[in-house]
């Protein structure tokens, strides 16, 4: 089930995010406090939502616009899964989820700044829910195994 996040969601979202941290492979985070992963998780202007499945939360994702003024017509997002529910679907449900969110709240795009072009998973994911890469961001990325890597700029009209 996807429902909007609740504050009793939060730690829940902070150990997804930690696990993303450490893994160092797919998100810029970076020796961020879990005040500060949350912080970047539950902000002004977006809605936070989660993956839920049987009471555990094993995604989560985050919607709301690229920027403010004359770019907010541009929808932004951010995406987790939990590491022991990957392969499970659950990315593809919670992009669908988000695109039908970004139409239902007047958006008419969407625009990922930052896909590591090493994470064949998002990478994939992306392309087979009709996104785009509209540019490549060379080196952008430290890679905890493989150094500096690409990123991509990914693009959907809605």
């Amino acid at each position: 089930m996807i429902r909007a996040a609740s504050s009793d969601d939060h730690k829940k979202i902070v150990r997804i995010l930690q696990a993303l941290q450490e893994k160092g492979d797919s998100y810029f985070f970076e020796n961020m406090s879990d005040s500060e992963l949350l912080e970047y998780w539950i902000k002004p202007d977006f809605k936070a939502f989660v993956f839920e499945e049987n009471g555990e939360i094993l995604g989560s994702y985050i919607l709301g616009p690229i920027a403010k003024g004359r770019f907010s017509h541009i929808a932004n997002a951010s995406y987790v899964v939990d590491e022991k529910a990957r392969g499970k679907g659950i990315g593809k449900a919670l992009g669908l989820h988000s695109i039908e969110i970004a139409k239902r709240s007047s958006f008419q795009a969407m625009q990922f700044m930052r896909v590591v072009a090493t994470n064949e998973a998002a990478v994939n994911s992306w392309k087979n829910l009709g996104f785009e890469i509209i540019g490549i961001v060379p080196q952008a990325f430290r890679h905890k195994e493989f150094g500096l890597v690409d990123s991509y700029i990914f693009y959907k009209k809605l």
